[in-house]
This record gives C-alpha cells, sequence and structure tokens, in this order.
C-alpha cells in the first residue's frame, strides 16, 4: 500500500480527480483544480477515506452501526428511519477520535496556518462521500457543510460531525434507495480556506435552461451563497458566449437582503445597502473572468460542470470554491447518440405514451426529468425541470417554482401538488400510480418528455408538433381577445393565494379581494427557519419582518380590496423540516390530526412563536396603514380554543372592529355542530371543504386506496354546509368557501348559491370562469322567482 493510502490527511496539491476513492469526489476536484490547473482555488487539504475507515474501526462503531441499520425494517417508515440514524449520528460524534488521528488533523491546520501566515485562520470544512467500487454512484449534497470555523480543537470536532453526516435520514435513505452496501462508503472532509465573500454565486458551462452548451450562465447575489440554493434571493442572471467570450444576456435584479459573516464566525442575514440593491454584483470584467475559469475547467474535465464561485471582500479576488460535474444534461448528451439531428424529438403520430394520471392543471410543456424521491433533495432541481416524485407539500414550492412542469405518483384534484401547480399556472399530473405505472417508475432523471397536463398524460420525447400548434393557438387566441366584461354579483367571487410574487399577475383578475392567503408559502419560500429557534438565536425579528413584507406585498397590491390571511397551519412533520425544527416538534403518527392550527397558538410551548405572527400582522395593518388585512384561525377544534385564541389576539392589541375581522376555518365536524357558540368569537367562516369532506366521511383524500370514496358534492358534507351558513347567518356572521369544489363542479358553485353562501373563494385560473358561473345561477334563480318556476320551497331540497 503507497504512503498516500496510508495517510489520514493529503494536501489539495497532492490530489487529483482520480484520486475518489482516497477522498471522495468534491477534496478530489478541489485537489485536481489546485494541482493541474491554473484557477483560483483557497488551499487547504482533505481527510481521507482511510481516517475516516481507522475512525470506525478504533472506535469500535461498525458492528454498532451495521446492527442499528439491520434494526429497520422499512425504510419508507420516517419515524423508524429517522430513529435508527439519530442514534448512529449521536454515536459517532460521542466517539472518542483516535489520538493520532486527531494529532493529524491538528499538524495539518497548522501547517496551513503557516502557509497563509495567520495564527488561526477561519476554513470551510466540506463533506465528500466516496463510493469505492461505485463508479456512478453520486452523492452531491448529501452530506454537511460547515463555514467560519476557526482553531484546532473545532476542525477535529467539524470533521467528525461530518463523519456522522454520512448517516443523516437522507443520506441513509438514498443510500439504500440506490442499493449502494453502507459499508462500501466512506466519508472525506475537505479542509479550506475560508473566502470572506461580499458575492457568491453558482455557473454552469452549459445552459441548464435549455441544453444550449454554447453558453456558460452565472448566477450571482450579495453574500454567501447559502441563499441562491434556498431560493430566498433571486440572481443576478449572465449568459457569456464561449465563442466571443462577451455577455449575450444580463438580468440585474434588485437584492433587498444577504447573508453574511460575523465576527464570531456565525452567519447573520442583513440588507443590502440601498445604493447598492439594483446594482449588479458582478462587473462585466469579473463575469468574463468567471466564464473564463467555467470554460478553462470543463475544457480539462471533458463535460459540463457545475461550479460555485466567491468574491472575496478583502482582496475583491474571485475564487472558485467548488466543481462538479453537471447531471441533466450531461445524462442527456450521453443519450443523444442518434442518427437524427435530436433523437429526442418525435412525431405526433409516433408519440408513445410514458405515463397517463389526472389533469390537475391544465397545459402543455416540454423538459427533461428530474425525479425527485426524498424532499431534502429539492436544492439539486434546476430552473426548467421537469419534477418528478410521490407527493409534494409545502417545503417543496421553490422547486415547484422552478418547474416547467410537475407529475406525482400520489394524490388528487385537491391535492398540496395541483392546488399549487393550478395557482402557477404550471402544467401537472397527478396520482399516475392508479391509473398505470406510478411516474417515479416510468420515467428517470434525464428522460426527455412532452407533458399534456389538460388529458392526463405524459409522452415519451419532445412531441414538436403538439407544443407548436399549442403555442400558435395561444397567440391567436391572444390577438383575438376582446375586452372582458363580468356582470356585478351578490356572491362575491374571491381569489386563494400563496406566494406573494405571484400577486401583481394575477390582481387584474375580477376577484373581490383575497379570500385566502396561506401563509406557509412565506415559510418555506422565504424564511425557511423554526420560529422557535430563531428566538433561540436571538433573531425574533426576521419572522416579523419577513412575513410582513410578504403579507404587505398582497395587501398594498389588492388594496382596497380585504386580504383574508390564514394564521400558520403547518403539521408537525412540515415544521420540523424549517431548520431548526427537530428540537421543538414532536413526532406524530398522524400529524393531520395532531399539533396544528389552533392547538399550537396558545400553547405555552408555542405561543411566543405565534406573537410574532400576530407582531407581523399589527406591522402590516398600523405601520404600513394596510387595513384591508383581515385574519383566519385554522383548525379550532373547540368553542374553549377559539375563545384562547382570540383573547390573545386582543392582548396583543389585534381587537374585532368594523375594519378588522377575525373568521374561522370550518374544516371540522365540530365546527358546524356547534357554529352556535362559535359565532361569538369571530366574524364569519371559511369552509375547508378539502378537510370537512374528509373528516365527514373518514377519507383519506390523498390514499390511492379510498380516495374514490372522497367527494365534497357527498350529501352529508352538503347538509352540513348548508346547516353552517343557516346558522351564521342567525348571528349575522357571513361564510365563505376556500376549497377545491366550486372550482370544479359548477352545480356545487350553484348549491351554494342556492344556501346563500357570501362569498366563493377559488384558485387564480378559475376566478373568471367561477364569476361568470355565478352571475348565470343568480339571473337564474332571479328568474325563476319572478315567473314563478324552479323550486320554491327550500324543504325540497335534498339537503
Amino acid at each position: 500500500m503507497s504512503s498516500r493510502e496510508n495517510a489520514n490527511v493529503l494536501w489539495f496539491d497532492e490530489l487529483h480527480r482520480e484520486d475518489v476513492n482516497l477522498v471522495g469526489g468534491k477534496s478530489s476536484s478541489l485537489g485536481e483544480m489546485t494541482s493541474a490547473m491554473d484557477v483560483p482555488v483557497p488551499y487547504g487539504f482533505a481527510t481521507t477515506a482511510r481516517a475516516y475507515r481507522y475512525f470506525m474501526e478504533q472506535t469500535g462503531l461498525n458492528d454498532q452501526v451495521n446492527e442499528l441499520l439491520e434494526s429497520i425494517q422499512d425504510y419508507e417508515n420516517s419515524e423508524e428511519l429517522h430513529s435508527a440514524c439519530e442514534q448512529i449520528r449521536n454515536l459517532i460524534v460521542n466517539a472518542t477520535m483516535p489520538a493520532d488521528l486527531a494529532k493529524d488533523i491538528e499538524q495539518a491546520y497548522a501547517d496551513l496556518a503557516k502557509k497563509v501566515d495567520q495564527d488561526a485562520p477561519f476554513v470551510a470544512i466540506r463533506s465528500s462521500a466516496t463510493a469505492e467500487d461505485l463508479p456512478n454512484a453520486s452523492f452531491a449534497g448529501q452530506q454537511e457543510t460547515y463555514l467560519n470555523i476557526k482553531g484546532a480543537a473545532d476542525v477535529v470536532n467539524r470533521v467528525q460531525l461530518c463523519y456522522s453526516s454520512l448517516f443523516t435520514d437522507r443520506a441513509t435513505y438514498y443510500r439504500h434507495k440506490q442499493h449502494f452496501p453502507h459499508e462500501k462508503v466512506a466519508l472525506s472532509a475537505a479542509v479550506q480556506m475560508m473566502v470572506f465573500s461580499k458575492a457568491s454565486g453558482i455557473m454552469f458551462s452549459v445552459n441548464v435552461a435549455d441544453g444550449d452548451d454554447s453558453k456558460i450562465v452565472i448566477d450571482a447575489i450579495y453574500g454567501l451563497g447559502e441563499y441562491v440554493v434556498l431560493g430566498k434571493v433571486t440572481p443576478d442572471h449572465f449568459v457569456i458566449d464561449k465563442e466571443t467570450m462577451k455577455i449575450v444576456e444580463k438580468n440585474i435584479i434588485k437584492q433587498p437582503i444577504q447573508l453574511v459573516r460575523v465576527a464570531d464566525g456565525g452567519t447573520v442575514e442583513e440588507k443590502v445597502p440601498e445604493e447598492l440593491q439594483g446594482q449588479p454584483v458582478l462587473s462585466d470584467s469579473q463575469v468574463i473572468e468567471l466564464a473564463g475559469y467555467a470554460k478553462a475547467i470543463e475544457e480539462h474535465y471533458g463535460c459540463y460542470m457545475d461550479m460555485e464561485f466567491a468574491l472575496d471582500a478583502n482582496t475583491d479576488r474571485l475564487w472558485i470554491v467548488q466543481a462538479r460535474p453537471e447531471t441533466v444534461w450531461s445524462q442527456r448528451k450521453a443519450a443523444d447518440h442518434a442518427d437524427e439531428e435530436d433523437a429526442d424529438v418525435v412525431k405526433e403520430a409516433d408519440a408513445k405514451v410514458a405515463v397517463r394520471g389526472l389533469p390537475a392543471s391544465p397545459g402543455l410543456a416540454s423538459g427533461v426529468v428530474h425525479v425527485i424521491d426524498n424532499p431534502k433533495d429539492i436544492d439539486q432541481f434546476k430552473q426548467g425541470e421537469v419534477l418528478v416524485t410521490v407527493m409534494t407539500s409545502p417545503d417543496w414550492v421553490p422547486a415547484m417554482k422552478k418547474a416547467t412542469a410537475i407529475i406525482t405518483n400520489d394524490g388528487g384534484m385537491t391535492c398540496h401538488a395541483a392546488i399549487v401547480s393550478r395557482e402557477m399556472q404550471i402544467p401537472c399530473i397527478v396520482g399516475t400510480k392508479s391509473k398505470n405505472l406510478a411516474a417515479t417508475d416510468a420515467l428517470k432523471t434525464g428522460d426527455v418528455v412532452t407533458i399534456d397536463a389538460k388529458n392526463g398524460v405524459v409522452y415519451h420525447g419532445k412531441v414538436a408538433s403538439m407544443l407548436k400548434k399549442s403555442a400558435s393557438a395561444q397567440q391567436e387566441g391572444n390577438q383575438m381577445v376582446a375586452a372582458e366584461t363580468f356582470a356585478p354579483t351578490a356572491t362575491r367571487v374571491m381569489m386563494n393565494l400563496g406566494d406573494p410574487e405571484l400577486v401583481e399577475k394575477y390582481s387584474s383578475l375580477p376577484a373581490d379581494g383575497i379570500g385566502l392567503m396561506r401563509e406557509e408559502f412565506l415559510w418555506t419560500t422565504y424564511i425557511h427557519e423554526h420560529p422557535l429557534y430563531l428566538i433561540e438565536q436571538g433573531h425574533p425579528e426576521k419572522v416579523v419582518n419577513m412575513l410582513a413584507e410578504g403579507i404587505a406585498k398582497v395587501a398594498r397590491t389588492m388594496a382596497p380590496r380585504p386580504v383574508v390571511l390564514r394564521l400558520s397551519d403547518f403539521k408537525s412533520s412540515e415544521y420540523r423540516k424549517l431548520k431548526g425544527g427537530d428540537k421543538y416538534e414532536p413526532h406524530e403518527p398522524a400529524d393531520l390530526l395532531g399539533w396544528r392550527g389552533a392547538s399550537r397558538y396558545y400553547d405555552p410551548k408555542y405561543i411566543d412563536a405565534f406573537k410574532l405572527e400576530l407582531a407581523a400582522i399589527k406591522k402590516v395593518r398600523n405601520e404600513f396603514g394596510l387595513k384591508n388585512l383581515n385574519v383566519m384561525i385554522p383548525f379550532v377544534r373547540t368553542v374553549d380554543e377559539a375563545q384562547k385564541v382570540t383573547e390573545i389576539m386582543q392582548k396583543e392589541g389585534l381587537v374585532r372592529s368594523a375594519d378588522f375581522k377575525v373568521y374561522m376555518m370550518a374544516e371540522i365536524p365540530s365546527n358546524i355542530i356547534l357554529a352556535d357558540q362559535f359565532n361569538q368569537f369571530i366574524d364569519g367562516y371559511s369552509i375547508g371543504s378539502n378537510d370537512l369532506a374528509m373528516l365527514i366521511l373518514g377519507c383519506d383524500r390523498n390514499n390511492d386506496t379510498v380516495a374514490r370514496l372522497f367527494d365534497e358534492r357527498n350529501l352529508a358534507v352538503k347538509r352540513a354546509i348548508h346547516h353552517l351558513i343557516e346558522a351564521a347567518h342567525k348571528d349575522g356572521k357571513t361564510v365563505s368557501i376556500c376549497g377545491q369544489a366550486p372550482s370544479e363542479f359548477p352545480e356545487f358553485t350553484n348549491f351554494l348559491i342556492q344556501s346563500g353562501i357570501d362569498y366563493v373563494s377559488v384558485n387564480p385560473d378559475m376566478v373568471k370562469e367561477t364569476k361568470r358561473n355565478v352571475a348565470h345561477f343568480e339571473q337564474r334563480i332571479m328568474l325563476d322567482k319572478a315567473t314563478g318556476r324552479g323550486i320554491q320551497d327550500p324543504t325540497d331540497y335534498d339537503w
């Protein structure tokens, strides 16, 4: 065995790209750029796979880890997987590192300090997994990265934490899913000089939006690069022609916030100085310099590359901090060796069906498939790809916004993927598993498909003629559109909205206001961190300010039309996915019926977080002067809960009045049965017909086995709704509905109007049609009464 294979530590200039088995893909790539290329890479060293295996052997952890892994009976059981992985990580973190290994790491850090002439330099420590004998294995993004680490002891500690990250739930599940033996995988830690980024970003040596490999694309933001991955800041976008090395496209975006390093080595979110917010993050010369590095790296590696860069605040020097092969278009290119100029383009007559499902959001699109099994992998999803997964949830929204289309195994017309895609107007097909082969089995990453979401069909390849017809029809339709008029209606038609960024796009629709603004989008797309974690970290203002900013954008754009904000209604599993959430959230076997909605707000464990929501609402109403903002309380199980929550609101300065309404979601049978008692604490109801139908019928709409029984038009559901409207109106309370049924079934809208509902709130794509339907049904009722035709006695109705 060579001395390199016996080493615990190797320097970057000792490493090459073929050293994946020694130090993993990330470390070997940093070594290759350092030792074989003229590319600026922050210097450092890597612990080896040998060091990891030595640590596991000397601490006696191998047998314990294997025993815990063998105890996992069902990897799809998230609770079981989480429990085993958590035990493994604790064993690794709490073990004592062998003295000789710790000494080698400490000595390397001391040598690095001498090389850069600093006593104790700050370093970044990046995990780099190695899969021996598994050349096609890809573990990108599966393990951890630690920034701003200082001191030999802390470096050793973070290396050990890197070792434990090999057994996160996500990484362990991934290896199991790919049939990779755990013992074949080891962990290297790349210890690299920290760049104090005043700007950072990512770049590709291929245009990932369309696969054009004559272009280089660069996305840049102020501060640290984490906010690019999280989608929290929209970056400046540059496109450079490889041949001329000139910028051919430049899109400069106003960036109000940035993540920056603070003196103690931590990070904090700050406002970008006002004078810089609309200025380019990079100068043209810096963009061209980066493009030159990207071109050189691609030529050296011989494949499309995905790179990260940073601009040092102290030296104004650009650094390449990571480079790895790009996956989607590289796989596409490898599969494209065919005689035709474009092997993926197929004739309409020859198009073969890949999978069928329910047409959840209409539209026609084509793109490259990216299959994602685990929500923790969504940071790997690229703009313009086709998202294929089992099912989405609120934390998937950043990826969904990038998708050209969405396909899921599970779900019906009221599932999360269906609702969100309709709002975003992204073609979406759900429930493929119930129709034939599930999408995640029928499709693989890199496939090119055409999605006909009007008819629920996915075709192999790019059916160019179909797409061309759709584009031509849309263009013709746009040219022929005349000014639309809508008859006034007594029953107001409101709009559902989640993403504040879409409010300007939809504000011109003939909606009478926002009947349901979902707060969850703000948490998953902007805040990302658990409110109790932010309180513990000393940054509660982040919740208040970011919630207020998103809410105000909607209220301001819609004013003077009313906006009804539904307070947070995450389930515990969804809260747990926010940063820091593990510490505060229980593992509930059925969190749909667990700690959610009103039950959180008055709970001593959560009340401080709830008060931050209320502070944000007060800021929007009082500081910003947007008095059209009202609120709605979700999932109120008992009358006592309604009283407790409204009393907290009153104490925090949010008192019901003529210009501030407090509504309640009616989604539990108790809300219907005890409406006469709930009335005293609220101004009205919004019927959540999805949950209400599920709980009345005892039927999970997302469970394929019984989903066919879920129907909001069921007589039991209609009788409940009719009773609620009568009980509410007796005390002068209003009733709205924000479920999917009015969008799907015009006859259900007719029933609601016959019952006297005050508002109907639908997704943006259905506002116009619902407005026309409501006018039609109201005119029909008036005509029937005037002529004596139709049903006159309410008791004749079956509800």
